[in-house]
């Protein structure tokens, strides 16, 4: 493992592979929503999926996500939420009220 691993995203979508010379990495989040051709490493630094992961009251989350260009200039990653249990749109993929309320008292 080389000492520049460090500035890889911590994030379990993010795929890393080094064979041979060759170097490969990919959001396997974007590129299961068909954006794969427009992710680069930049884009993680402002990615929310990272944070949403560690910090969702859902455990049921399900996500995609979308590259879309804030102002027209800067490329973001886009998510969109949903709760597998209740089949809900998460506004806030933070927050499920569905699995908030299962949460015993």
């Amino acid at each position: 493992m080389s000492s520049d691993q460090n500035r890889f995203p911590n994030c379990r979508f993010f795929h890393y592979d080094y064979l041979r010379g060759h170097e490969r990495m990919e959001c396997r989040l974007l590129r299961k929503s068909g954006y794969a051709a427009l992710w680069n490493l930049k884009l993680c630094e402002t990615c929310p999926v990272p944070r949403i992961l560690q910090e969702s009251t859902c455990r049921h989350l399900v996500l995609e996500a979308e590259v879309v260009r804030k102002w027209g200039l800067f490329p973001r990653v886009k998510v969109f939420a949903v709760c597998s249990a209740s089949l809900q749109t998460l506004d806030n993929p933070l927050r499920c009220p569905h699995c908030e309320a299962e949460e015993p008292a």
